[in-house]
């Protein structure tokens, strides 16, 4: 049942995450890349306005190098320890991109376009599991450093996650789902 994609509800109902660091290769190669990020921007979107981008990180090294720079700014005082978690984050999975959530001036709420974010960000994980990937979305202290959306070319953007594709490396666990009648209200 958790490998059946032959449906769309089956396809929804069995996505789920894998850890980032538990994520190998194969990744998706860069024609099926362009099919997930395509698939991504497809989501409700008020006002035609695109207010998410899609950062592929392509050279790993290179976020390690901005994520020490911006949070050492942040906390000169950061151990060694805290610094190689921050080094590891950048190099799990086989791929990675950044979804930066950029609200565009507009009649259009904020809060409708930082939504439009989180829906491209779903989609993009479900449009991995679709094409036989497991996906991660993390934040972590590297989304939440002032500067690091400049950093990856989106000025005045938020990171609405960084999101890890590969293969598993082990059995993906199913995590307790809330309980419909808790969850599911009638008015």
């Amino acid at each position: 049942m958790f490998n059946d994609r032959s449906t769309p509800l089956a396809l929804l109902a069995t996505r789920r995450s894998g850890k980032a660091r538990d994520l190998g290769p194969p990744g998706p190669d860069a024609t099926t890349l362009t099919t997930i990020l395509a698939a991504a921007m497809r989501v409700p979107d008020h006002g035609k306005l695109a207010p998410w981008r899609f950062v592929v990180i392509d050279d790993r090294e290179r976020l390690a190098d901005t994520i020490l720079r911006l949070h050492r700014a942040e906390r000169p005082e950061a151990g060694r320890l805290e610094l190689q978690a921050l080094r590891d984050f950048a190099h799990q999975a086989p791929c990675l991109v950044a979804v930066v959530s950029l609200v565009k001036d507009s009649h259009i709420p904020a809060w409708e376009q930082e939504l439009s974010a989180g829906a491209a960000t779903a989609h993009l994980l479900l449009a991995a599991h679709a094409a036989g990937f497991a996906a991660n979305w993390l934040t972590g202290p590297a989304a939440y450093l002032p500067g690091m959306a400049e950093a990856l070319g989106v000025p005045g953007g938020r990171i609405a996650g960084f999101v890890f594709l590969g293969t598993p490396t082990r059995p993906l666990e199913e995590r307790p789902r809330p309980d419909p009648a808790e969850v599911v209200l009638r008015f």
